[in-house]
């Protein structure tokens, strides 16, 4: 289970769908500054796209302006993409690949097949450049040093990831070691007589 599915899932049941698409769209619009994606986005200017994620009831929609989403109305979508919440996060989190979602059928596309089909294509062909997105949002010397930091930093997480792979804790490393010891036995009580 993916870390932020308990944490995106009560939201997304509570709060109206309207609201998701507004956040989503903007978060969107931002993140996608200086990707090549916005480039092929607007291969699809004036379609509607519908997100479905099922097991939280949660239906919003896009309409695409040019490189920009926008929300839209779920009855307009040409096109639906409808799936759990766990197979949306591993989609936009890349820890799988788009074709096997939609392969096995844990993610699927209904609607207009053109669209859906070029949806899909972007989805598998989406690779995203953090670095392209500092220089796009931030002044020269500011870019650099987020690039700087994020690369530093995913240095570490990896080294860090890749040591507790290979090192198991101390504590269970002494414990596999040193056998505990056996609870001590208190001699019974001696009777009196009186």
């Amino acid at each position: 289970m993916n870390a932020l599915e308990p944490i995106l899932s009560v939201p997304l049941r509570l709060v109206p769908g309207v609201v998701h698409a507004e956040i989503i769209a903007r978060a969107f619009n931002h993140l996608m500054r200086g990707q090549t994606l916005v480039e092929r986005l607007g291969e699809l200017d004036g379609r509607v796209v519908g997100i479905q994620v099922e097991d939280t009831g949660t239906h919003v929609a896009f309409r695409i302006s040019g490189s920009r989403l926008a929300a839209a109305s779920p009855g307009e979508a040409m096109v639906h993409i409808r799936g759990n919440l766990a197979e949306f996060l591993k989609l936009a989190t890349r820890t799988e690949d788009p074709d096997t979602l939609f392969f096995q059928r844990r993610l699927a596309i209904e609607g207009d097949t053109e669209t859906g089909l070029h949806v899909k294509n972007l989805l598998d062909g989406l690779d995203y450049d953090w670095d392209a997105h500092f220089r796009a949002v931030l002044p020269g010397t500011f870019a650099a040093l987020a690039s700087r930091l994020r690369h530093d930093l995913g240095s570490f997480l990896a080294g860090h990831a890749s040591s507790r792979r290979t090192n198991p804790p101390a504590r269970a490393a002494r414990s596999a070691r040193q056998p505990r010891p056996a609870p001590a036995v208190r001699p019974a009580p001696r009777e009196t007589t009186g």
